[in-house]
């Protein structure tokens, strides 16, 4: 029977992974992501609005990007992964539109052993990359590998693949054409750039019930893993992830995005990206999830009517957003592996934390 993944043994640092498969983001794929996941931002929902933004038409939403990417490096990556440990450094470089074609690649940076017959941490970088050879998105994460059974040779990676490097993470935005009423009336008047302040938190009230369609979800995105749709796999595991399928973690990340859309990013002008970010707590199907988002700070942005905004993204589950703010408040904020080394206990309803950087419109845009 054959075998996929990638057992610890199969990592060497250096080693580059031309991950299997390509994918074709047509039309109506990246408007039904945008609708199911909850996301307010017109950009990726109106193709008039984004091409009065000066682009080509409208954008596939950033988080549907990094779950495509990610889901075509599970079968070199994480698909014999015990736990993905976390997220860093996610940079959106280049627009996506429908009917672009997404493949990716990967570059181990680095393999730590924890000892004999003991999972092991694997870091590794991963591209994404269009028809036309341009980087579209570039991320690193750590993920937890089991040993193998060290009798076979590491199955490496290609010796001639490419590894383009990103010079510069900057992204070069088209400029808007002047605004009619109607393209300013596509989003409410007090989510732009002036309207937060660093230290506001926004408690969405909107939470989101997830069903078993996490299960389709899961293989649309083209992620292999069988901890995500194989009830027979999930149950025979032992530990926390024994049981139901797990909701695979990038659907989880864009449903919490999605559920704060409407309060915070729905005058969102390009997602630069997240630096770090970890899932504290699985889901499974009829879990409800919600959101809640700390400003952390403000700054210019590279254009006098756009600024950008650092913020915190917290996600909960089972428990109502505002009750969950009342009963925890500001140790919601608090990285949950840091608390140990604080005397705190960890929040059993927290189920993911991030920080998200965001380019945000002014009013004065598009004037």
């Amino acid at each position: 029977m054959k075998e996929f993944g990638r057992t610890l043994d199969d990592f060497v640092d250096g080693d580059i992974f031309l991950h299997p498969r390509a994918f074709t983001i047509d039309r109506s794929f990246a408007q039904e992501f945008a609708t199911v996941f909850h996301e307010a931002c017109p950009l990726f929902l109106s193709a008039p609005y984004a091409q009065a933004h000066g682009f080509q038409d409208l954008l596939v939403h950033p988080l549907q990007v990094f779950n495509i990417i990610l889901s075509l490096g599970v079968q070199n990556n994480s698909e014999k992964a015990i736990a993905n440990l976390g997220y860093y450094n996610v940079q959106f470089l280049r627009p996506v539109y429908p009917g672009d074609t997404l493949t990716g690649r990967t570059k181990v940076l680095s393999k730590k052993a924890r000892g004999e017959g003991k999972p092991g941490i694997v870091h590794v970088n991963t591209l994404g990359i269009n028809q036309n050879g341009e980087v579209v998105i570039q991320y690193e994460r750590k993920i937890m590998i089991p040993p193998g059974d060290g009798k076979s040779s590491p199955r490496r990676g290609d010796p001639f693949a490419a590894f383009p490097v990103v010079a510069s993470p900057g992204v070069d935005l088209p400029h808007p054409h002047k605004f009619s009423a109607d393209t300013r009336a596509h989003t409410l008047s007090d989510t732009y750039f002036e309207d937060f302040e660093a230290g506001h938190i926004l408690v969405h009230k909107n939470m989101r019930t997830i069903t078993d369609e996490h299960v389709p979800w899961t293989y649309r995105m083209g992620n292999t893993h069988p901890l995500h749709y194989d009830r027979l796999y999930s149950a025979g595991l032992s530990g926390p992830m024994s049981g139901e399928p797990i909701v695979y973690g990038g659907l989880v990340f864009g449903w919490l995005c999605g559920l704060a859309s409407r309060d915070l990013t729905e005058n969102m002008l390009w997602d630069l990206g997240y630096t770090e970010g970890y899932h504290t707590q699985p889901a499974i199907s009829g879990d409800t999830v919600g959101s809640i988002s700390r400003i952390l700070t403000k700054e210019e942005g590279p254009t006098p009517d756009t600024g950008i905004l650092q913020v915190q993204l917290i996600g909960v589950k089972n428990i109502k957003t505002k009750e969950a703010f009342d009963k925890y408040g500001a140790d919601l904020f608090i990285k949950e592996n840091d608390k140990k080394d604080l005397g705190k206990e960890k929040i059993p309803e927290k189920i993911f934390e991030i920080e998200r950087r965001l380019l945000m419109k002014k009013k004065s845009y598009g004037a």
